[in-house]
């Protein structure tokens, strides 16, 4: 008899899990179409988005969610974070003060502001090689809160570039960086660089073409790579099946890693005309993360805040990022949403859509960029992006419509990933 109930229980096991949730949206935006649809019931099933219906039905479902009140959107998505940081007047002694455990525990906080924001998804674009696997394998196993993360490990530099952790140190800190630390020169290195970002079990890759602005280092926008290190890491990084994502501040820089075939450029703040027809030829998005651009300008101003030798980057190369942006979205320039936040801090990162606005495009262009044109660039427009039958239910809300004012999208108040709901909107 006991074997017979644990038999049912067992062919009745899926029926019982196939759990349903009924939302009636009072608005909700489709980014496919670019346009936005009235009173609609998007109805989830365990993880997935089951269907769209037009008007509100299924109101006798047990699991109802009324957001007639507001408008529903894909979860949001960010193509630049460093979850790992915040950064802080002190931030360059924090290597030699606080473990690899402080840094995971603190970015379990970052991790949960960035979800109660409303992004379900990120890229984090570099750490210490370590931090942000750790986290997304927390946060897969419901360990801590958080967003979907598609992690870089640590970024990859040439000695004494951007991302080089060596960079500032003195004495007996003072060595040689490796491929194991991200550091190459010459082909092998690279090479072996990416191939051990994969060992460490990175998503896709992330280098620094050129110069940055908070690295330790005098220059931000000098080159970086050579051509054959850069077509070095495309090619093994296509080998294993990695995107390309590249810091990118110079136009040389910049120009050699869109001829090598990367994927994205993040900042793109010296981008000529040459560099956006070439681009817009290869496919190539633009993350603009003006957040940053706007955050080192303002810290610029401060007397104390950054070290003598950043400085006078952030005070030349923050300005510009909004302005470059402009052109190339105008020339026609793909572009996906990414913040860098880290730099600034963690859970403000809705301020981009102001920014990109202000920058000419259109809110609904603004949110599609955080959306449909960001799961096209992480290559998972099959299951994350749109609201669409079969897609996986990531899912945020805010009140009024953020196609009509932008402002809004600062305002989420309804948090839904993987069809679990995490912020519940307050009547």
């Amino acid at each position: 008899m006991f074997r017979y109930a644990v038999f049912v229980a067992v062919l009745l096991l899926p029926t019982l899990c196939n759990a349903q949730t009924v939302i009636h949206a009072g608005k909700m935006i489709d980014v496919a179409a670019g346009t936005v649809k009235n009173k609609v019931t998007i109805v989830v099933e365990d993880n997935t988005i089951k269907s769209i219906e037009d008007g509100y039905t299924r109101a006798d479902s047990k699991k109802l969610i009324d957001l007639k009140d507001h408008t529903v959107m894909p979860g949001l998505m960010d193509m630049h974070t460093h979850l790992m940081m915040q950064h802080h007047k002190k931030v360059y002694s924090d290597r030699f003060f606080l473990s690899e455990a402080d840094f995971a525990l603190r970015s379990t906080t970052y991790a949960k502001k960035t979800l109660m924001a409303g992004f379900t998804t990120v890229r984090d674009l570099g750490d210490n090689g370590v931090n942000s696997v750790s986290l997304r394998k927390a946060i897969n196993e419901k360990w801590i809160l958080g967003p979907r993360i598609y992690t870089a490990g640590k970024s990859i530099a040439t000695t004494g570039g951007h991302a080089d952790p060596t960079n500032g140190t003195k004495g007996e800190f003072k060595r040689e960086g490796t491929p194991l630390d991200g550091v190459i020169n010459g082909t092998d290195d690279a090479r072996k660089a990416v191939r051990q970002r994969y060992k460490d079990g990175a998503d896709l890759i992330k280098l620094t073409a050129t110069g940055g602005v908070l690295s330790l280092a005098t220059n931000g926008q000098n080159p970086q790579f050579t051509d054959d290190e850069l077509e070095a890491i495309v090619q093994i990084a296509k080998d294993y099946g990695m995107a390309v994502a590249v810091h990118a501040h110079g136009s040389e820089g910049m120009k050699r890693a869109v001829l090598a075939g990367v994927d994205s450029i993040e900042h793109g703040t010296f981008m000529t005309t040459e560099i956006m027809e070439l681009m817009k030829e290869r496919g190539t998005y633009l993350v603009p993360t003006l957040m940053a651009g706007e955050w080192v300008a303002e810290k610029a101003k401060l007397d104390d805040y950054f070290p003598a030798v950043v400085r006078p980057k952030a005070a030349s190369i923050g300005p510009i990022i909004l302005s470059t942006f402009a052109k190339a979205h105008k020339a026609g320039v793909k572009i996906a949403f990414g913040t860098d936040s880290g730099v600034s801090p963690h859970g403000d990162n809705a301020r981009e859509f102001e920014l990109m606005v202000a920058g000419g495009m259109t809110p609904m262009q603004a949110i599609q960029s955080a959306t449909i044109e960001a799961a096209k660039l992480l290559r998972v427009q099959d299951k994350l992006g749109t609201i669409e039958a079969g897609k996986l239910a990531d899912l945020v809300a805010v009140k009024g419509d953020p196609t009509e004012e932008i402002s809004h999208m600062k305002q989420v108040v309804f948090v839904m990933k993987d069809g679990r709901v995490y912020r519940k909107a307050k009547k």
